[in-house]
């Protein structure tokens, strides 16, 4: 709330706020608005009268929406369906027909335009989508839900699996992508294609939900990929009827047997439908901190389990994975060392420290050289993964694997080159001279690299003759490398965002005119004491520039001046610095403002 109040002091503004639903979430909100009489407004909406008398003022009464006009509907039809272009003459009667069926209610609209988007705009088509709109009726509640259920009849077979599984995350929350991603994956509902990463093609599903205005976009990484998703509370309600319905999956609030357990609360009496439904179940996830000891034992009995994803629970489950030898993705905390030896089909591990764990290292390897499946490995403890130069038997590559974070591990190196389609490495290595950082040149697909050490890095080793083509995001963290040699980064043709946290050494940072980091978006330094001045040229060195983010550089003198010429800069933050980056920092804005940019953010912290 600071953040936002910092941000809009002094500044005139609009906030839209959509959806609010109690009068207590508006008393919260309001003291993030300064209120500097200066004609901003503030635009809010909500399902509840009282909510919008207790919000309004007698300049501003509440302006109640009724459904929308039927010249409305249609232009809201139109834009969904077909953007720009009219729609054809020959669909025009029967569209205008189907859309009086949604009665003004623009989630109806928008719903309906989506189940023509992947559909061959014939008369005939449109014909069959109206005769089954005839048969809903009741409430406009009801109404609103038939035709939601009749968007997923119209899905194509291989969305309604992903569809349903949407629904079954928290409420109100948005879902991780990757993480949804990787669950289809592991359940196995997305289709293998051709020479197209699986990755790529349950992405595509994603978007084509998005394209049927199922789900909705959420945030965005640095490098623009779609972070999260969410869906419309409606629209969830859907998922979980359908999902019933079809004794898919269950929320466990009862003993009926489905093939999906989602636990969104624990009580004794679920143990024995638990137990008695062992033999069907395939996936078990549970989104709570507090998991009864017993229901580790049930878990265990569970031998076609697929999916075991139970990392908020703090327990040890390092004696539960080995008996479930079908699982594809798990997703756990432990603190006894794990033995996958008979694991063949996982395709995703996260691991993470028990919260009891102390610091010592879990001593027995990791074998994974036998999962030709495995996809994405996550391991934030210090369990460390075998070296395959030492195995019995000849070992094949592990193509498929593309997240690998490791802690403290050995055999890096040796790691590399076992795993040359990787698009995510991320490092903590104690080693001062680490031997893995020349095969790092072997991985032409990778696209986000994290390096930390305990201790300065040789910076020999990260000048070289390194050229990662498709690297995007590079994060760096007390490696201490010289000024001169970050600026051999700029070599790294796709590099969009860069991270230093404690990583970079010496007093002057001097940006020659011709380096150029052609691609980067944002940079960040965190961290780095005994920088005191940097020279640049601004949109000569960093064309392309939309955030600066600088956190502890407490001897900095200055920002370059001509940070501001850049075009595409959009935010500057600025905390723990000395006053005088505080001040050249204001300078810009006000330099900017001068010119009629008033784009651009500076918020400072102490």
């Amino acid at each position: 709330m600071e953040i936002v109040y910092r941000g809009l002091k002094g500044r005139r503004f609009l906030i839209v706020i959509d959806d609010i639903w109690s009068t207590k979430a508006w008393d919260q909100m309001q003291r993030t608005f300064p209120n500097d009489d200066n004609r901003s407004r503030i635009l809010l909406t909500t399902r509840l009268k009282y909510v919008a008398d207790y919000v309004s003022c007698p300049d501003f009464p509440p302006h109640r929406k009724s459904f929308l006009s039927q010249n409305d509907s249609w232009n809201l039809f139109t834009e969904k369906l077909f953007k720009n272009d009219p729609c054809p003459p020959l669909l025009v009667e029967i569209g205008k027909h189907i859309v009086r069926q949604c009665q003004g209610l623009p989630l109806s609209i928008v719903v309906v335009a989506g189940l023509f988007v992947k559909m061959d705009l014939t008369h005939d088509n449109w014909k069959e989508v109206e005769e089954n709109l005839k048969s809903f009726f009741g409430t406009v509640t009801e109404r609103c839900q038939s035709i939601l259920s009749l968007s997923y009849n119209y899905l194509p077979q291989y969305l309604r699996d992903c569809f349903l599984y949407i629904g079954f995350f928290p409420e109100d929350r948005e879902i991780d992508v990757s993480k949804l991603i990787r669950l289809w994956i592991a359940e196995q509902f997305v289709k293998a294609r051709s020479n197209t990463r699986l990755e790529v093609v349950a992405e595509e599903y994603v978007q084509e939900l998005i394209d049927r205005s199922l789900i909705l976009t959420g945030t965005h990484s640095l490098t623009g990929r779609m972070k999260t998703c969410k869906i419309h509370d409606l629209l969830r309600q859907l998922c979980i009827s359908e999902a019933h319905t079809k004794s898919v999956v269950h929320v466990m609030n009862g003993n009926d047997q489905h093939r999906m357990i989602l636990l969104s609360e624990v009580e004794e009496k679920h143990d024995y439908g638990m137990q008695h439904s062992s033999g069907i179940i395939r996936t078990f996830i549970s989104m709570q901190v507090h998991f009864p000891t017993r229901m580790c034992s049930i878990v265990s009995q569970f031998k076609l389990l697929k999916v075991l994803d139970v990392l908020p629970v703090l327990y040890d489950f390092s004696c539960v994975i080995p008996e479930l030898v079908h699982l594809r993705y798990v997703a756990v905390r432990i603190e006894e060392a794990l033995s996958l030896a008979k694991m063949r089909n996982l395709q995703t591990i996260i691991i993470r420290r028990h919260v009891y764990l102390g610091p010592t290292t879990l001593k027995q390897p990791l074998d994974i050289w036998r999962m030709s499946e495995i996809r994405h490995l996550d391991i934030d403890i210090p369990l460390y993964i075998s070296n395959p130069d030492e195995a019995e038997q000849p070992l094949c590559l592990l193509n498929n694997l593309q997240t690998l974070y490791l802690r403290n591990s050995p055999f890096v190196a040796e790691i590399i080159r076992r795993t040359p389609n990787l698009k995510k490495l991320k490092i903590l290595n104690r080693s001062k001279h680490p031997d893995f950082l020349d095969s790092l040149s072997m991985l032409q697909d990778l696209e986000t690299l994290h390096i930390e050490t305990q201790e300065n890095i040789d910076p020999m080793i990260i000048s070289g003759d390194i050229f990662l083509p498709n690297l995007k995001k590079l994060t760096l963290t007390r490696t201490r490398i010289p000024w001169e040699v970050v600026n051999l980064l700029a070599n790294l043709p796709n590099l969009e965002v860069l991270k230093g946290n404690f990583a970079f050494a010496g007093t002057d940072w001097k940006v020659d005119e011709d380096v150029v980091f052609h691609k980067l978006k944002y940079l960040q330094l965190y961290g780095n004491y005994d920088l005191k001045r940097w020279e640049a040229a601004g949109s000569d060195n960093f064309p392309m520039l939309e955030q600066l983010i600088l956190h502890w550089v407490i001897q900095l003198e200055e920002i370059p001046e001509s940070i501001g010429d850049i075009m595409t800069l959009k935010f500057i933050k600025i905390k723990r610095c000395c006053s005088s980056v505080v001040n050249s920092a204001k300078r810009i804005q006000q330099e900017q403002e001068s010119l009629g940019n008033y784009e651009l953010l500076v918020l400072i912290y102490s």
